[in-house]
């Protein structure tokens, strides 16, 4: 059994299609150029949806305090999610800041990049690796655009603190992903969507049936 996020929920279908199924994690993101994004006013909305006992993350970009502020005010949520650029000092100042618990996402192309994440231990209460966009990938976003890297980059390495496998994970690749990185926790965005921003319940129940019969 394997655990899911899915992640950028933004409506009341899908986001009652993930409890339902299974889901242990939903995401909620705060980030206006994504497809995914939320105003806080929806979110407190989508919020209200999720029973106890599973985790309500919203998910931020280099947020200002004002803004995480803002959205804290709306919207009760279970912790934050980091996917920005934020160095250790930040990610530590907004957990004290909110007191909640704060995943910080490692964009990944290579091991070094793996092995920056070294720098986050005791700042940070979780970690998230995702596949970092190349450079010349237009209209890429912080996360969310469908790219998958080597997994097995992360097969026989341990954390001090719990982690995501994030990165153009589908209901067809998931298993696969799992046995390559040794990842108890998956997240997905894209890969249970029709189409940018819209998520489809079929595809949300067929991921975390794949995540369930590992």
């Amino acid at each position: 059994m394997v655990d899911a996020k899915i992640c950028g929920i933004n409506d009341a279908t899908a986001m009652r299609t993930a409890v339902a199924a299974g889901a242990r994690f939903v995401g909620l993101v705060f980030y206006p150029p994504s497809p995914r994004s939320l105003d806080p006013a929806a979110a407190a909305d989508l919020a209200a949806l999720v029973p106890d006992g599973i985790t309500k993350v919203g998910l931020f970009v280099d947020p200002d305090d004002d803004f995480i502020d803002a959205v804290l005010d709306a919207v009760s949520l279970d912790m934050i999610q980091l996917h920005g650029s934020e160095p250790p000092e930040r990610c530590q100042a907004l957990r004290a800041r909110t007191g909640l618990p704060v995943m910080k996402a490692i964009k990944v192309s290579t091991r070094d990049d793996i092995d920056a994440a070294d720098a986050y231990i005791g700042s940070v209460d979780w970690l998230m690796f995702d596949a970092k966009a190349p450079a010349d990938l237009a209209g890429a976003l912080p996360g969310g655009n469908a790219l998958t890297f080597d997994w097995t980059l992360l097969s026989d390495l341990t954390f001090p603190v719990p982690w995501m496998l994030a990165g153009g994970l589908d209901p067809d690749n998931v298993a696969e992903s799992v046995r390559e990185s040794g990842a108890a926790i998956v997240d997905v965005s894209s890969g249970v969507e029709s189409a940018p921003g819209r998520k489809d319940p079929a595809r949300i129940r067929a991921f975390l049936e794949a995540t369930g019969t590992l």
